[in-house]
């Protein structure tokens, strides 16, 4: 039986794109080996609002040592998640289906949770693993961590689809810059592309349409529509 894969980093409640992608395979591996970099979309995100788009950021300590992982980062301080959530509220308390999901991402933001964690890997995870259940999306989510990474780019990747059994590798579109496909192929593993292109738009508040916003927008504004206007599911 044929097993895809999708390897990705951990962001901050990510856009519509990250899920479709997600939706897309039977297994992501969230890889967070990397070393992380300032003002990416690992911690912070975009919402829309009446004076236009609006940052989120959650604050990161730096160890001091070079080349701090993704998985190393933590945030600094705990006033991010009152603020984030203020944010929220404030622009869009109107959504058509904003107190449907109210309750549950008030208890993320303001609930226990980040008492017992303060890396960002584990933070974005909630999210991410939250927004899935909303979405209806069952795919299995796997740490780097738990996988033995050696090589290059392409020789982890490929060790990784060899663990987990892959003979389906879906990719970012960004990395067929350096994607060996003939070293897949040579192991019995397809590559593809995911395509982030034609995306329907759908009614939002506040102005002008932004397909570049964190999935919130979409789910507060069309509820158990919103997978209609992303790709991977079947219509």
């Amino acid at each position: 039986m044929s097993k895809s894969l999708f390897v990705i980093q951990s962001n901050y409640i990510p856009w519509k794109g990250y899920f479709d992608a997600i939706n897309s395979v039977d297994t992501v591996v969230i890889y967070d080996e990397m070393q992380y970099t300032k003002n990416d979309w690992r911690n912070r995100n975009i919402i829309k609002t009446q004076t236009g788009l609006q940052w989120l950021t959650m604050p990161i300590s730096f160890s001091g040592k070079f080349g701090q992982k993704i998985n190393e980062a933590q945030v600094s301080n705990d006033i991010w998640r009152k603020k984030h959530w203020k944010s929220i509220v404030q622009n869009y308390n109107k959504a058509p289906f904003f107190h449907l999901y109210k309750d549950v991402f008030e208890e993320i933001y303001l609930g226990n949770f980040f008492s017992a964690s303060s890396y960002l890997t584990d933070i974005n995870i909630l999210f991410i693993q939250t927004i899935n259940k909303i979405l209806g999306i069952e795919t299995e989510i796997i740490r780097s961590r738990d996988l033995i990474l050696d090589g290059d780019k392409n020789e982890r990747l490929i060790g990784i689809c060899k663990q987990l059994k892959v003979d389906h590798y879906l990719s970012g579109p960004a990395a067929k810059s350096y994607m060996d496909e003939p070293s897949f192929n040579k192991n019995q593993i397809n590559v593809s592309y995911v395509d982030y292109l034609g995306y329907p738009e759908y009614d939002q508040l506040f102005g002008s349409f932004e397909h570049g916003v964190s999935i919130i927008d979409l789910i507060f504004n069309k509820g158990e529509e919103a997978i209609h206007y992303m790709k991977s599911f079947k219509k």
